[in-house]
C-alpha cells in the first residue's frame, strides 16, 4: 500500500485498552493510533482528519498527564450537529481514536467495557470538542483553526478541472501533492500547533 510518507512522520497516539487487555486482542492492552489508522479509518486525508488528530493528541495528553489515556472510558461532546458541515467526520474520528461510539456502540461485557452512548453532538459547550474522563470526570475542551495553513490558490481551480473530468493527470497529481502538502504542514510543523488548537 502506497501513500504519503509523511504519514509515518506524524507522532502516534498511545492509549491502554482495557476491553483489548481482557480479551487478548492487544498483549497488554497497548494500543498505538497513527495517523495512517485514522486516514483508513476516515477513507481520506485532509485538515479536517488532522485536525481531530490534532485535537485528540492535544487533548489526550492534558487530560492524562504522565498516564496512558484509557480508551473506551472516554466521553466526547462535539458542538455542531451531527449533520450539519464536518461535525460528523471530527466526531466519529476522535470517537475512533477514544475508542467510544454513540447509541450504536459495543454494550460491554458484564457491567465492564461498555463504548456506547459516549458520544454526543449539538453541545452546549465552549470549544469545539470536549473531552472528558469518566474515571474522575475531569475535562478538557478544544478547538481547532485550520485556516492557520491556508491552501494553494492553485488548489481550486485545479480541483474544479478534476470534478468536471477535465483535468490532465498532471494536473492531478499536483492538486494531490498540493492538498496533502497542506496537511503535513498542519501535522508537522509544531511552531503551529499553539495556533492550530485552542485549550479552553
Amino acid at each position: 500500500m502506497l501513500y504519503p510518507k509523511f504519514f509515518d512522520e506524524v507522532e502516534s497516539i498511545l492509549l491502554y485498552d482495557p476491553l483489548a487487555d481482557f480479551l487478548g486482542a492487544i498483549e497488554a492492552g497497548a494500543i498505538e493510533i497513527t495517523y495512517l489508522d485514522v486516514v483508513k479509518f476516515a477513507g481520506h486525508s485532509c485538515p479536517t482528519v488532522a485536525g481531530a488528530y490534532l485535537m485528540s493528541k492535544v487533548a489526550l495528553e492534558r487530560l492524562f498527564m504522565d498516564a496512558l489515556p484509557i480508551r473506551g472510558e472516554i466521553a466526547l461532546y462535539v458542538k455542531g450537529k451531527k449533520s450539519e458541515g464536518v461535525n460528523g467526520v471530527i466526531g466519529n474520528t476522535i470517537a475512533y481514536i477514544c475508542g467510544v461510539s454513540d447509541e450504536a456502540g459495543f454494550k460491554g461485557i458484564g457491567n465492564r467495557f461498555n463504548r456506547s452512548n459516549k458520544l454526543f453532538f449539538d453541545a452546549d459547550i465552549r470549544g469545539e470538542v470536549k473531552f472528558v474522563r469518566l474515571d474522575n470526570h475531569n475535562s478538557i475542551e478544544v478547538a481547532y483553526d485550520p485556516s492557520i495553513v491556508p491552501p494553494d490558490p492553485k488548489m481550486k481551480s485545479l480541483m474544479q478541472k478534476i470534478l468536471q473530468q477535465s483535468a490532465t493527470l498532471e494536473e492531478r497529481k499536483e492538486f494531490q501533492k498540493l492538498w496533502q502538502q497542506r496537511v503535513a504542514t498542519i501535522l508537522l510543523e509544531k511552531d503551529l500547533l499553539p495556533k492550530l488548537i485552542k485549550i479552553f
